[in-house]
């Protein structure tokens, strides 16, 4: 692969402090944050057909709104080979430090849980982590939890022709696959972005 000049810091702010703490509150609860878990048969067959060749090495992945991290622990089950999962969520104290870049990244139910002011400043920063390929999930509906301030947890219930267009933007669009909820898509970095 070649060398790439990647800061590991994001340049904008990604979550204010107030909806920080909502999220935090919301992580408390042991049911929220379990949608990665439908989500790891897709991301463990995006790896395994990415990795084929390298199964014997270790895989890293960067989960990016990592939550509880049960996307790294169903991955686990899913794949033979050695796996790093790094995470990434910025109300979890412990994985609150801005991530490194990866190739591989996944970012599952997260973007629509996003400050909507803040969603270019989040899709920048996955643009920055992502070395090489990135699987990402939106649901496009209304969530069934809402925040302690009684707003739905999905702060952005938008289709997917409003989502692609700022995915492409700083993408290349390799996979897009529509779900009866939202949609999931495998992504590529853009050639230009490459150093």
């Amino acid at each position: 692969m070649m060398a790439m000049s990647h800061s590991s810091v994001p340049s904008a702010l990604l979550i204010t402090e107030e909806y920080r703490e909502l999220q935090r509150k919301l992580h408390e609860n042991p049911n929220y944050g379990a949608a990665s878990l439908a989500y790891a048969p897709i991301v463990a067959e995006v790896i395994k057909r990415l990795h084929a060749p390298e199964l014997l090495e270790a895989i890293e992945i960067l989960d990016y709104g990592a939550g509880k991290g049960h996307l790294g622990e169903a991955l686990m089950e899913h794949i033979q080979a050695p796996l790093e999962v790094h995470h990434y969520d910025p109300a979890v104290p412990s994985w609150s430090k801005p991530p490194d870049p990866c190739s591989l990244v996944a970012c599952i139910d997260v973007l629509e849980h996003i400050e909507p002011d803040l969603l270019d400043n989040v899709l920048d920063d996955l643009k920055r982590v992502t070395l090489q390929y990135g699987v990402f999930t939106v649901h496009t509906q209304a969530a069934m939890k809402s925040l302690p301030d009684g707003r739905n947890a999905h702060l952005i219930q938008q289709p997917p022709h409003w989502w692609l267009p700022k995915l492409t933007e700083r993408f290349e669009l390799v996979v897009f696959n529509r779900l009866p909820e939202g949609f999931w898509v495998l992504v590529e970095r853009k050639a230009s972005q490459v150093r």
